[in-house]
């Protein structure tokens, strides 16, 4: 009968224990994701550069930029997109981010692209910092437009806190924008 009482306190300790492995686990802690993100980061940033060369001065002069290596974006009628990312400060990583959009109307088809914010205040990317979930609205200023144009950086451009590339453009979908997408802070 004692060791009945051993074995289900043992139980008990190994199941608590056994909890915070899960849970960290969960959260990412231990796992390869980040590793992952940043090389992706790496390449897409590689990309922009050579692509779009007037990209390189911008980030520069950037306090921050989030890169966006691979966004999937599909609809029929109702649509979405998810990706995910990693925000640098001074080409160091600082944290991860979702990126999440939703739509509705006329559309049909899928696409894969990648972009990057880049905060050219510190206020904005403070605000994008604190924020719990920061959405992208119409006031962005794109640099690289969804045709794959390069677009010089001129004087509103200049003095926008919020400019963004969209590029490497895959798929059958009219459009890549980021209007009404929303960026939250997660552990890979």
């Amino acid at each position: 009968m004692k060791t009945n009482g051993i074995s289900r306190r043992a139980f008990a300790a190994g199941a608590l224990a056994g909890t915070g492995l899960l849970a960290a686990c969960g959260n990412g802690v231990g796992s390869r994701g980040s590793a992952l993100i940043d090389s992706r980061v790496d390449v897409t940033l590689e990309e922009m550069y050579r692509s779009y060369p007037n990209t390189v001065d911008l980030a520069q002069k950037a306090n921050g930029m989030l890169v966006m290596p691979l966004v999937t974006e599909a609809g029929f009628g109702f649509g979405g997109a998810y990706g995910r990312g990693a925000l640098r400060v001074d080409n160091v990583t600082v944290d991860y981010y979702s990126v999440v959009k939703g739509s509705g109307g006329l559309q049909i088809g899928a696409q894969q692209f990648a972009h990057v914010l880049f905060f050219m205040t510190p206020e904005a990317l403070t605000d994008f910092r604190r924020s719990p979930g920061w959405a992208a609205g119409a006031d962005l200023e794109y640099v690289v437009s969804d045709q794959g144009d390069s677009v010089a950086a001129d004087t509103t451009t200049a003095l926008s806190p919020v400019l963004a590339a969209v590029f490497a453009r895959a798929g059958l979908r009219i459009g890549a924008t980021l209007e009404g997408t929303k960026y939250t802070r997660i552990i890979p």
